[in-house]
């Protein structure tokens, strides 16, 4: 080949490339300005700090950093010995104020009764005999023939027996009737008091079985069996990884053309080659500067708004603290 023929291919292969290269930066540009929006951000996912609501020391931890746990699984053991033994006092008081309850409600015993019934009627025979005794002696002391103090005892007996008659007639009465209405609603209060005790030294002891709240991974175990706690202290924290989301930032200007529910496109670096479908679900209502972590030194200064594309993860490939980029398809406005 000539000297020529190479010059020639060269200068088209110069050309050729000149070319691609104008034509990657206008394909980059219309990416930027109007058919989509490219960020960049960070893989974050939802957790939950899965606390103890009760204080004691840890038994046991049922899982370990990084483990796969699903909702209602058992993630740790409080001991609670003394709340065993303070329920155990609070059953035994609820069973006596229900006795007591019952008692009140039931009323005296038919024995009880009966009794009653039996002692008014000796206190009716005494007073008749006193009632007679009484008399007689008035009409003895009217013809002298019996002294004054006679009849004065006479009387006194009567008043004696009358009076003892009223009270077994009353004692009779209680027994019959046994409470009043506000004694059986003070014998229920009390029930209800201890049963409340019952109920929450049961929730106590519950509450120290930790169950996981949601499906996801431990990523954070900050305690280990054998520690004291106290009520409020996280225990373990449960990542959610099936469902991630990426924040990014976009100007005032591109703000317009972002909606929620728009589709967008997440890569990272540990996948190349792979996309994955997200959606935007957020766009902050107010400006902000662009987070340090996120842009550049010149760009900190930038009003920008918050945009949240939540991204699914079956798979669990992508993990929080990762770099990721996001493609929004952006709509397009009237200037376009």
């Amino acid at each position: 080949m000539g000297t020529k023929a190479r010059g020639r291919i060269t200068e088209f292969t110069f050309y050729a490339a000149l070319l691609l290269a104008l034509g990657g930066l206008v394909s980059c540009s219309g990416a930027k300005n109007g058919r989509s929006i490219l960020a960049s951000g960070t893989i974050e996912a939802r957790e939950v700090n899965v606390a103890s609501r009760v204080s004691g020391q840890i038994l046991a931890l049922k899982a370990d950093e990084g483990s796969r746990v699903k909702k209602g699984d058992v993630l740790a053991l409080i001991e609670h010995d003394t709340a065993d033994i303070q329920l155990r006092q609070a059953e035994a008081g609820a069973a006596l104020a229900w006795a007591q309850l019952d008692l009140v409600r039931k009323g005296a015993r038919g024995e009880d009764i009966k009794q009653g019934e039996e002692a008014l009627k000796q206190v009716d025979a005494n007073l008749k005999v006193a009632g007679d005794d009484a008399k007689r002696m008035r009409e003895l002391a009217a013809k002298g023939s019996v002294t004054l103090k006679q009849k004065d005892d006479a009387e006194a007996r009567l008043i004696v027996a009358q009076a003892q008659q009223a009270q077994a007639r009353e004692a009779l009465r209680k027994l019959r009737q046994m409470s009043r209405p506000e004694e059986i609603r003070a014998a229920e209060a009390r029930l209800a008091q201890a049963q409340a005790s019952v109920d929450l030294l049961r929730k106590t002891i519950s509450d120290c079985t930790i169950t996981s709240p949601v499906n996801g991974v431990v990523t954070r175990r900050p305690v280990e069996a054998g520690e004291l706690i106290s009520p409020g202290a996280t225990v373990l924290t449960v990542s959610e990884l099936d469902n991630v989301h990426i924040m990014i930032y976009v100007t005032e200007k591109e703000l317009g053309r972002v909606g929620l529910g728009r589709e967008a496109e997440v890569t990272i670096d540990s996948a190349p080659g792979r996309m994955f479908k997200g959606r935007v679900t957020y766009i902050s209502p107010e400006a902000e500067f662009t987070p340090k972590n996120v842009q550049t030194r010149e760009d900190r200064v930038k009003l920008v708004f918050g945009v949240k594309v939540e991204v699914p993860n079956p798979d669990g490939l992508l993990k929080p603290g990762m770099p990721a980029d996001a493609l929004l398809a952006a709509a397009r406005t009237d200037r376009q």
